[in-house]
């Protein structure tokens, strides 16, 4: 991400002139590229406005754009270090979210977290999710590496209960891995759907248990407060909870039963 303090993008997110690039092709969500503040100091972000948001069957229409800010706040408070900063505004469609943007734009030759592979190809220390075949029946598998930092974005998915995990929605960022896409997270029902099942079950690291005991603490205090204008009390009432349970069982959650575990398309 660009230098600077979270709060210092924070503030030039919210306040610098929004200027569209171009719609981003394959969103479902109207979503925009664009470039925030003047030449002299812009980044680029991406801009979901509320008016263009997908009908959901089982979230409130109007809400995702708040949930994508939600994500941050709460990766935030646990010093997750996943979300890329994230606010809301006024933007050349309405209100909505504007996220920075992480990575190149174009052709991106990064070495990818997340594969289809045939299980041949598993590279060494990567952990494999799925298998199935190809469209002429060849084996392949779904797999992704097992790099801490990635451990990292799956143990906050637990708490965001996200639905939505795909392969192209973690992103490197040097040496820090970077979570997007986070509208379809924080409801009250148990809605976990990832590419990122290659932990579960097993004990969590003791610095992911660190960074959940300090969301706890910060659930405790006024992470409550700043959530309030963008959530139902019943949903950081289970956000809460879902924190408090990964801190008492301590290992990574198996997918829950009668809910899809992977998302569609995986990648």
């Amino acid at each position: 991400m660009p230098t600077g303090t979270g709060a210092d993008l924070e503030e030039l997110l919210t306040h610098g002139e929004l200027t569209p690039v171009g719609r981003i092709q394959g969103s479902s969500n109207g979503a925009l590229l664009c470039f925030v503040g003047d030449p002299a100091d812009e980044v680029l972000a991406i801009h979901k406005p509320e008016m263009t948001e997908r009908r959901l069957w089982d979230y409130p229409d109007g809400t995702l754009v708040a949930r994508e800010r939600a994500a941050w706040l709460v990766s935030e408070a646990g010093g997750f270090d996943v979300v890329p900063p994230t606010v809301l505004r006024e933007g050349p469609r309405g209100h909505g979210s504007v996220q920075l943007w992480v990575g190149s734009v174009g052709e991106d030759d990064t070495p990818p977290l997340v594969d289809v592979v045939t299980p041949g190809e598993v590279p060494d220390g990567w952990l494999v999710v799925l298998e199935g075949e190809s469209p002429l029946g060849e084996p392949v598998v779904v797999a992704h590496c097992g790099e801490p930092a990635l451990r990292t974005v799956a143990v906050l998915d637990a708490a965001l209960n996200n639905s939505d995990r795909k392969g192209s929605h973690v992103l490197r960022d040097g040496a820090a891995v970077r979570g997007c896409d986070h509208g379809v997270s924080l409801g009250v029902e148990p809605k976990l759907r990832t590419v990122l099942w290659g932990w579960a079950g097993e004990p969590l690291p003791d610095a992911d248990l660190a960074r959940l005991e300090r969301l706890a603490t910060a659930l405790g205090a006024d992470l409550p407060d700043a959530l309030e204008p963008l959530l139902t009390p019943a949903e950081v009432d289970a956000l809460t909870h879902r924190v408090a349970m990964l801190l008492r069982r301590r290992r990574h959650p198996l997918p829950a039963p009668g809910w899809p575990a992977i998302p569609w398309p995986a990648l």
